[in-house]
């Protein structure tokens, strides 16, 4: 659907349309080597947002490359596209790895007849140009372990087997009530839809504030994949989420531990040195035209508070557990 278009039925995602899998062994056909994949993504999306962390987290950066595409999109056939644009860092609008302008070259490359859609975060073969996955839910799984004997030393385990039912059952429910609830709530066909979208979103949001006034983490004292999954809503969700989407029962500075648990993520290595601001506020107000016709921007709010103390530390655990903190940001990708 266009981003034009108004709405006139419930928004429904599409099942990712390439589902390839690179794991440590190669069991099922792609291997994790060093320099031969390219994660493509963009800073607005939180998605995509997901994949950039763990990149982070783990230490993969020199092991798989990084390409971003403008906040904005072009029109291509009648459809947004995600493109590269010179103010990303690509010379031409050109990637200067992939070598194409829209991602969307990658996805014809593996399939010449494809016609569906186009989403990131999408890694790509650097030797074939073809897409690999567009997976977002199980990217970040494999980036977490499949890639772990590439990951730095002291990189968190984000996935423990013995904590993977939890997990994998509470991000299920950030997901239906929050992640794309939001989604569902901003893009509502009708005020029947709304309703039911946006109280999803505070029922989930009240329960989560439940869950974190007495423990650091979601899943107790370390970061778990559940925290990565959850952070990038409650980035976006005073910025955008809020106006934008009309989620606007209550602020997320409203709510005393989760404010002061998205501060605790945000002033992690990984997460806010992740989070553009810029991008997220330029994509949204300006490519859903269809909820904000005007495409003006908002100016707010004042991201300075996502700094302010937050004294989390008092109910003790360590983010990366056994682990260690990443290095600092590489030159190219510092925001």
């Amino acid at each position: 659907m266009s981003s034009d278009s108004p709405p006139t039925e419930e928004l429904r995602r599409a099942p990712a349309a390439f589902t390839d899998r690179v794991t440590a062994d190669g069991r099922f056909g792609r291997e994790a080597v060093a320099g031969r994949y390219r994660l493509v993504i963009n800073r607005a999306c939180p998605w995509a947002h997901r994949a950039v962390i763990v990149r982070r987290l783990m230490g993969l950066e020199d092991a798989i490359s990084l390409a971003v595409t403008d906040p904005l999109q072009e029109v291509i056939a009648g459809e947004d596209h995600w493109v590269f644009s010179e103010g990303t860092g690509s010379p031409g609008g050109k990637d200067p790895v992939l070598g194409i302008h829209a991602l969307r070259e990658a996805y014809l490359a593996r399939d010449p007849r494809y016609t569906g859609g186009v989403s990131v975060p999408a890694l790509v073969d650097v030797e074939t140009g073809h897409l690999v996955t567009n997976d977002f839910d199980r990217l970040t799984l494999d980036l977490g372990a499949e890639w772990a004997p590439l990951a730095r030393p002291g990189a968190p385990e984000l996935y423990p087997e013995a904590l993977r039912d939890e997990i994998d059952t509470l991000c299920e429910e950030i997901y239906q009530d929050l992640n794309n609830a939001v989604y569902r709530a901003g893009f509502a066909p009708d005020q029947k839809h709304y309703d039911a979208a946006v109280g999803a979103v505070f029922g989930r949001l009240d329960a989560l504030e439940e869950r974190l006034t007495g423990r650091r983490y979601l899943l107790g004292d370390a970061l778990t994949e559940a925290d990565i999954r959850l952070f990038p809503t409650l980035v976006r969700f005073d910025a955008v989420y809020h106006g934008h989407f009309k989620c606007n029962i209550r602020k997320l500075s409203e709510y005393p531990a989760l404010w002061a648990y998205a501060r605790d993520l945000f002033q992690t290595p990984g997460f806010g040195d992740t989070t553009h601001f810029g991008h997220i506020r330029t994509h949204y107000y300006y490519v859903h035209a269809a909820i904000n016709p005007t495409r003006v921007i908002a100016a707010g709010p004042d991201t300075r508070g996502w700094l302010t103390a937050h004294h989390r530390e008092s109910l003790g655990g360590a983010p990366f557990g056994a682990g260690t903190a990443p290095g600092p940001v590489p030159a190219g990708e510092r925001l």
